[in-house]
């Protein structure tokens, strides 16, 4: 079936892409034996190295502590950033300069300074200016950093998809009596959240990676800084590495199947709820509507 976007491949096409997908399998596999026989080579497939993973103490001791901090810090950051970014991409969209102008500048700010130079920016900060500990003070830091760039970033997503829903939408609700602010949480958001859905999801994955900057720099014991004290104690740094990159792909899986599967729900939720509004409705709306309109 051909459409605008898309012509169904004749007989050559379909021969050429079976051929492609052919090739690109081959060398796949060709790149994992090379992998696999060069670690051989190296020693590094020998079992000794790969066993502390399958002993309790090397995951009680290093991995999931350091994982409930990479997964406290995300979540914290995540749970801050989200309204903020909110906050600040609908402030992007108001009619007033006094609001447009402050909310775009801050946007603008913390969207180009790279969320590593803000952590270590709120890492100094937390040292000279405030009473937080040094144990907590990592975590402290990695946080703000995260929220700060990563809220300035979900503000462009929200302003983004507020702006790609048709301009009949806010046109039709002013029509029945809806003030902007009605407008923006009853009719916009509503229909921008699912639009929305897998640019969030992207940078909420970035938040959970991002976290791992602040074991590099400031000593925040995440998943991969605890890496490092379990290579140094078992002498298996590129295990531990592969250990840690596969509970890294497993972590974001789950975040983006979630995801995926909650805009599924979405889209089949407003296909299934046909309301529509009566006579009845709109003029109550309205009515209500015009007794708050400036």
């Amino acid at each position: 079936m051909s459409s605008v976007l898309y012509d169904t491949p004749g007989p050559r096409a379909k021969r050429r892409n079976v051929l492609l997908s052919v090739v690109f399998f081959v060398l796949f596999a060709l790149l994992l034996w090379w992998i696999w026989q060069t670690m051989d080579d190296k020693g590094q497939l020998r079992w000794a190295l790969w066993e502390p993973f399958t002993e309790s103490q090397a995951w009680t001791t290093y991995l999931l502590p350091g994982l409930g901090n990479t997964l406290k810090a995300a979540a914290l950051a995540m749970v801050i950033a989200l309204p903020l970014g909110a906050l600040f991409g609908i402030s992007r969209l108001s009619d007033h300069r006094w609001v447009r102008g402050p909310a775009g500048a801050v946007v603008e700010l913390f969207r180009a300074i790279p969320v590593l130079l803000l952590m270590l920016f709120a890492n100094e900060f937390y040292d000279r200016y405030t009473n937080v500990s040094s144990e907590q003070r990592p975590l402290y830091a990695v946080v703000t950093g995260l929220v700060l760039y990563n809220a300035s970033v979900l503000a462009e997503i929200v302003r983004a998809g507020i702006l790609s829903l048709p301009k009949g939408q806010s046109e039709a609700a002013m029509a029945i009596g809806l003030r902007k602010g009605q407008t923006m949480t009853n009719v916009l958001l509503p229909q921008a959240v699912t639009a929305m859905l897998p640019a969030i999801v992207s940078q909420l994955v970035v938040i959970v990676k991002d976290t791992a900057l602040g074991g590099v720099m400031i000593g925040f014991t995440e998943l991969l800084n605890t890496r490092g004290t379990l290579a140094a104690n078992y002498a298996n740094v590129v295990q531990s590495f592969v250990v840690v990159a596969i509970i890294f792909i497993v972590l974001n899986f789950l975040i983006t199947s979630f995801a995926s599967w909650l805009e599924g729900r979405l889209r089949r939720g407003k296909k299934s709820t046909g309301v529509v509004l009566g006579p009845a409705t709109v003029e109550g709306t309205a009515a209500t509507g015009a007794g708050g309109t400036i």
